[in-house]
């Protein structure tokens, strides 16, 4: 991306944080940038381009900020604890949806998901995007030993569902100036895993059959 579209996104988002996304049009955005508003439609065709961009971007520039990045499998081992692997990779996309300019995106996208066709095509997007991740690492685990599930993906989709409400439900106590209950997503990793995390004594008894 140019600097000038970068430059545009920032100040979109900085706007829709003033006032709302709704309120932001096109011509605040030039003025905002400094530009003429012909000159921003050879960037952008629509603010909802522009919104669409601006996830992209906020959400690669987190992703590299925190090392949220790709999971290594190559690290996963039958002697990994479920709960261990579970609760640092949800601790990695917990830095990564907190990050200042990802976070502030969240808050103004959940917002106007209801009245916005855009902010909730993102969210679904997201939703996908992480549904789809914890499938791969919930197949790896399986074949690794350490989970036993008898859907992965139905599992996966458990899993990742709870972890994107909890999370919600976190953002909305900050929103509301409400206490965050820190154990909440800790509680159900734990829980999440007593059902589906194979015990030390199981993994023996396959290596021995084996």
């Amino acid at each position: 991306m140019n600097n000038r579209k970068e430059e545009i996104v920032m100040a979109t988002l900085k706007l829709a944080a003033e006032n709302g996304l709704g309120t932001v049009s096109m011509q605040q955005i030039a003025d905002k940038v400094g530009i003429t508003k012909a000159s921003l439609y050879n960037h952008f065709s629509s603010r909802d381009e522009i919104v669409k961009e601006m996830y992209e971007v906020i959400r690669k520039a987190s992703r590299e900020k925190t090392d949220a990045g790709k999971i290594d499998y190559d690290i996963i081992s039958d002697k990994l604890s479920l709960r261990d692997f579970l609760k640092g990779t949800v601790g990695s996309y917990r830095k990564m949806v907190s990050d200042p300019h990802m976070y502030m995106f969240y808050k103004i996208i959940m917002s106007e998901r209801s009245i916005n066709s855009t902010a909730a095509d993102i969210m679904v997007m997201e939703t996908k995007t992480m549904i789809n991740a914890t499938k791969a690492i919930f197949y790896a685990l399986q074949v690794k030993g350490i989970a036993d599930f008898y859907d992965v993906d139905t599992a996966a989709l458990s899993f990742a569902m709870g972890v994107h409400s909890i999370l919600d439900y976190e953002f909305d106590l900050k929103y509301a100036g409400k206490d965050v209950d820190n154990q909440m997503m800790s509680n159900y990793i734990d829980e999440f895993c007593r059902i589906y995390g194979k015990k030390k004594e199981e993994k023996g008894n396959e290596k021995k059959i084996d």
